[in-house]
């Protein structure tokens, strides 16, 4: 697992791509509850996690409102950059408490030194939580985990499905990443882990 893809912008220009794809599908389909045309509406973020040279678009988490007067429901699409509501990028989750199973000390303070983190040990105790504990009692999860043979065991979240997602993609994560990214996309909108 090799942390170094977090350092190039590219790498998240790609996410901010997808996610631009995620909204534009997410915006044809139109509103879930009067079938109105949606408007972008996106709101502000305040990332962390991120290089320092991350791409502006980071500042702002895609969302898009109804156009329809009486109605004008907010619809957030899925995210391969944001988890919900969390402050963390997505893939800094996900990398930091699979390095808490899988990591050495050392590699995770190397880690923190490359994005220039300085993550509470509480907040990863949380995410640590929140794989091992509520994540495998999600609807969400208890579907997925049927695509992923041989079973995964709870214990091991998130580092097994880094693993998994990555596997034999040394030269180049990238894909691994965004198939990853693109899988636990569904958890990233609010009531996504119920179903």
């Amino acid at each position: 697992m090799d942390h170094r893809l977090l350092e190039q912008v590219t790498f998240w220009t790609v996410l901010s791509s997808i996610d631009q794809e995620l909204a534009a599908t997410a915006r044809q389909a139109g509103c879930l509850w009067c079938g109105g045309r949606l408007d972008r509406a996106d709101f502000p973020r305040k990332p962390r996690g991120g290089p320092a040279d991350l791409p502006p678009e980071y500042g702002r988490r895609l969302s898009l409102c109804c156009s329809r007067e009486g109605c004008r429901k907010r619809v957030t699409p899925a995210s391969v950059r944001f988890l919900g509501r969390k402050v963390y990028l997505h893939a800094v989750i996900i990398l930091v408490a699979a390095l808490q199973q899988g990591a050495t000390p050392r590699r995770l303070r190397e880690l923190s030194q490359i994005l220039d983190l300085e993550i509470d040990r509480r907040t990863i105790a949380r995410w640590r939580v929140f794989w091992q504990e509520e994540f495998p009692q999600t609807a969400f999860w208890k579907v997925a985990r049927g695509f992923l043979l041989p079973a995964v065991d709870a214990a091991s979240l998130p580092f097994e499905l880094l693993r998994r997602f990555l596997h034999g993609r040394d030269s180049d994560p990238t894909p691994g990443w965004k198939g990853l990214l693109l899988f636990l996309s569904p958890i990233t909108i609010t009531g996504g882990l119920k179903g």
